[in-house]
């Protein structure tokens, strides 16, 4: 058998990347080498040969020899072959999944807007968020995390609360300019009072020396808080409004907060981490941030 002259990889990709770029500088550049070392690799290669696999024209112009123009294929095919096993292949950053389940207006108010610094801080992280059915206590078996909404204690551990949030009524500039303007709470009565059983009138009207005042029975019976949100923003009625998950629409100006007073709710949102990872323990320790942060800006509007 022949003694085989085998060439370093390296030498190989140098002739490869010269053969492209046409001179040792300008490979160089490419493989984050020196152009000397470039030209060492080069050279090497053509020793072992035993054949020139470049002119040297001057002033650094480069050309292929017959011979150069003949192993360049090879060099490539050889090349492509290694680069395609699996094994050579740099592995990516082992993406963690996590699956968050939670009740909608506050995925969609609280969490998502929010996202991208989530997703910034932790970018191999793979978020997957699903929404539950607060009033049938419908969750998702398979959340690693979960939003709930309810009493505290109870539904809710202390320590896992997110924010406990203020209520107050808000209604559209459009509903509001189309009745008499509203100087004292009891005026609220004259105007359509958006209901939902997620959270009743009582805490706000008795606050206002309203405890006389019925819960309002007029009108559909909105099973979701964003329903309400929207449906005062369609000038429907007034909605009893978290401020937290209304904080965009008021300032933006579409919803209206008539009055200063405002109660704090008797439920609250809380961070269930049902299977700990390390995924799952950063996102719960980022809402926990996110949410501190919603609540000195509510508790400052505060009246």
């Amino acid at each position: 058998m022949r003694p085989l002259r085998l060439p370093s990889l390296d030498a190989l990709l140098a002739f490869d990347a010269v053969a492209r770029a046409g001179s040792f500088e300008a490979a160089a550049a490419e493989l984050a080498l020196s152009a000397s070392a470039v030209a060492k690799r080069v050279a090497g290669l053509e020793e072992r040969l035993d054949l020139p696999l470049f002119l040297r024209q001057p002033p650094r112009a480069l050309s292929l020899t017959p011979a150069g123009h003949e192993y360049l294929p090879q060099v490539r095919q050889a090349l492509a072959l290694l680069q395609a096993m699996p094994l050579h292949q740099r592995a990516g950053p082992r993406r963690e999944r996590l699956r968050v389940s939670s009740t909608p207006t506050f995925a969609r108010q609280l969490i998502v807007p929010a996202l991208p610094g989530f997703t910034a801080a932790h970018p191999h992280v793979e978020l997957e968020l699903t929404l539950s059915v607060p009033l049938l206590a419908e969750g998702d078996a398979g959340a690693d995390v979960e939003i709930r909404h309810g009493a505290v204690p109870g539904d809710i551990a202390p320590e896992q609360v997110l924010l406990r949030d203020w209520l107050t009524p808000l209604a559209a500039p459009a509903l509001l300019a189309a009745h008499a303007p509203l100087r004292e709470p009891a005026d609220l009565l004259a105007l359509p009072l958006l209901r939902t059983p997620l959270q009743p009138w009582a805490p706000w009207l008795n606050a206002a020396s309203l405890s006389d005042a019925p819960e309002p029975d007029d009108g559909p019976r909105l099973v979701d808080l964003g329903l309400v949100l929207a449906a005062a923003l369609a000038g429907q009625g007034v909605a009893l409004a978290r401020l937290s998950l209304a904080r965009h629409e008021l300032a933006e100006g579409r919803l209206v907060q008539p009055f200063a007073l405002t109660v704090p709710a008797e439920r609250h949102y809380g961070v269930l981490v049902h299977r700990p990872s390390q995924a799952a323990d950063a996102f719960a320790r980022w809402l926990h941030t996110h949410c501190a942060t919603l609540a000195a800006e509510n508790s400052s509007g505060t009246g």
